[in-house]
């Protein structure tokens, strides 16, 4: 029989007591970490959690300041704000978006446009952004839309500052556009460290003095803390930091005379530009065409930006700050003063001025836009009859060498440095500038050849200049060689503290050039408008002293022996008006480059405007029928020079 075997009670017992002791011991050390973890929680991280915890009860709203004025040199107001309704979309909280819309078209008109641009943006944005769909509603439609929103999670109606140019076309390629900020403005922003600066804001300026001067404008984002309950929504404010407006550009810039100048182009195609020599102030800057930049401020629609962008009439190219033209005889006076300061004439010299000019060793012939030529002339007199032989022969026998360092001192194919963006260079050329143009094309491409230095004598050939080159450089002849940097903005004046940052009008430097060689031209660009000059009459009439130059930019050149003839042209074809000036001569308060595109003779189209403008600007007269300045049409030239001035 089997007996059974007695258990160990005591070893039992000990076992027992060794668990009981270890789950005593491994209680205590969870009690030790659990009050290890809370010393650290509310003694050393007490700081952070508090205001993490603070922040999911309080909400920062952003504060948007109003956008700085820009006004003209008088006070008058060309961009301004104002405030408007907008029904806003945020597609990343709207079920069915298509659906919608479509409800919402009940309520709001939604005219096909609106549609465009919201798809347009829609593709650019996120979807947790909101959208515009409609903007400046009316409030007959914002009440409807109020008043049915609980119906629309994701449709919002908001009070917004919206952007107004008054003066639309006219200003639009001096004041620019602003737009909605896309991912390239963001990425921007965060690399300049501004992203702050910019929560919650929609805008932000896009071209013109409206993207140069966005930090003046833009002002600073104030911020409002909002208690706010569990579910987000805001329940009393705790503290206002308020926003600081935008400050104010006083521009240069006379929109009176910026009116007179559109009035005086009518519909035709071109630039003015208008400078105050003694201080660089542009007084007035005219591109024609232009576009209206409210149609930019909340995204263009396609089919309006390719009607813009196809049109062959090019409104959105700023002419006077890009386009590049051959300045024709305007040039003239330029080249006279290399002649000059190089010792290749002197003042008192008779040269001939003939009705052909033919290169040493050629049987290429170069006619004079005067059939019979304008016989012995010294220099003075061949800028006032704008003799196009006495001017080939000047340019041969001086070499471009000795052209091209005189001529750049005017600023003429070197950026001028005004307060816009993307201003064209323009071409002064040079050996060295055909070497490295036509390079591709081998050395002997690049090789300049004696006849290149011909046409240039007469501002064709590869010269190429913007209107705003042509207006400064007569700027700086006004000014017997003081040169001032070109500027629209005059003044800023800061709206948070009342003072104003002025533009100091300084000198960057004075050509070292004769004061008398000064005179002397300007003498032959009086003549200009007096009788036997080009422009004389242009210059009939006049109450004050004025000195121009006419001057006509050939398009296409004419094969030797054909007479050239606009009206079998295209008018896209047609040679370019030219004309510059400055009045009075003693005292220049105003000095001015002129361009109408395929008008023909400088005389004919671009004299008249920059003589009524000035006739405006100086003695307050309002210009009526212009057909009092017309010259009598000269016969044309049958060979490759420019037409008569």
């Amino acid at each position: 029989m089997h007996r059974p075997q007695l258990k160990n009670l005591q070893a039992e017992e000990s076992q027992f007591q060794l668990r009981l002791l270890a789950a005593y011991m491994f209680m205590v050390l969870m009690f030790i970490v659990l009050i290890a973890r809370f010393v650290w929680l509310q003694v050393f991280q007490h700081e952070h959690y508090s205001t993490l915890a603070q922040s999911n009860r309080i909400s920062l709203v952003p504060i948007l300041p109003n956008r700085g004025l820009i006004v003209d040199r008088n006070g008058v107001v060309l961009a301004q704000n104002y405030s408007a309704y907008t029904l806003e979309l945020t597609p990343s909280k709207i079920d069915n978006l298509e659906k919608t819309i479509t409800e919402l078209s009940a309520l709001v008109d939604i005219a096909p446009r609106d549609l465009k641009r919201f798809r347009k943006l829609l593709d650019e944005s996120k979807g947790f952004e909101a959208i515009p769909l409609k903007v400046k509603l009316t409030d007959e439609e914002a009440a409807r839309v109020a008043a049915n929103g609980w119906r629309y999670p994701g449709v919002e109606v908001k009070a917004r500052l919206f952007r107004d140019y008054p003066y639309k076309e006219m200003t639009s390629h001096v004041l620019g556009y602003i737009g909605r900020i896309n991912q390239q403005d963001k990425d921007r922003l965060e690399d300049e460290e501004k992203t702050t600066n910019y929560r919650g804001t929609t805008y932000i300026g896009k071209t013109g003095l409206e993207a140069v001067y966005e930090d003046d404008l833009h002002g600073s984002v104030g911020f409002e803390e909002m208690e706010t309950d569990s579910g987000g929504r805001a329940i009393r404010s705790l503290k206002r930091t308020p926003p600081v407006n935008g400050n104010t550009l006083k521009l240069a810039l006379d929109i009176r005379l910026q009116e007179m100048a559109d009035k005086l182009f009518g519909e035709r195609r071109g630039a003015l530009v208008a400078i105050d020599p003694s201080t660089g102030g542009v007084l007035a800057f005219l591109s024609k065409p232009g576009f209206d930049p409210s149609l930019f401020i909340d995204g263009i629609d396609n089919q309006t930006w390719a009607g813009l962008n196809g049109d062959w009439q090019k409104p959105l190219v700023n002419r006077a700050l890009r386009g590049v033209y051959p300045p024709g005889s305007t040039f003239k006076p330029f080249i006279s003063m290399a002649a000059l300061e190089s010792g290749v004439i002197g003042k008192t010299d008779i040269r001939p001025a003939p009705g052909s000019f033919y290169l040493p060793g050629s049987s290429h012939e170069f006619r004079d836009s005067k059939k019979a030529g304008n016989g012995m002339v010294n220099l003075s007199r061949a800028i006032t009859v704008s003799s196009d032989t006495f001017f080939y022969r000047l340019a041969w026998e001086m070499g471009i060498d000795r052209i091209h360092p005189v001529v750049g001192q005017f600023g003429l194919g070197s950026r001028t440095g005004i307060d816009l963006d993307g201003e064209a260079t323009g071409v002064l050329p040079s050996k060295q500038w055909k070497a490295k143009r036509f390079a591709k094309w081998g050395a002997q491409a690049g090789k300049w050849l004696p006849g290149d230095v011909v046409s240039i004598g007469i501002g064709q050939g590869y010269n190429a200049y913007t209107p705003l080159q042509m207006a400064n450089a007569t700027a700086i002849m006004a000014n017997e060689g003081v040169v001032f940097k070109p500027h629209l903005v005059q003044e800023i004046v800061d709206t948070h503290t009342g003072k104003t940052r002025r533009v100091e009008a300084q000198p960057q430097r004075v050509l070292p050039f004769a004061k008398d060689n000064f005179a002397y031209i300007k003498q032959g660009m009086a003549g200009v408008l007096a009788p036997g000059g080009t422009a004389a009459r242009i210059g009939a009439g006049l109450s004050y002293s004025m000195a121009g130059k006419t001057g006509t930019a050939q398009v296409v050149s004419i094969a030797q022996g054909q007479k050239y003839n606009a009206a079998a042209l295209a008018e896209q074809k047609r040679d370019h008006s030219w004309f510059i000036a400055f009045a009075p001569v003693d005292k220049p308060r105003i000095a001015v480059a002129v361009i109408v595109e395929n008008a023909g003779w400088g005389a004919a189209t671009a004299g008249p405007i920059a003589r009524a403008l000035f006739d405006f600007y100086l003695t307050g007269k309002v210009p009526g029928d212009m057909g009092q300045f017309k010259t009598i049409p000269q016969e044309a030239p049958s060979t490759d020079a420019a037409p008569p001035d």
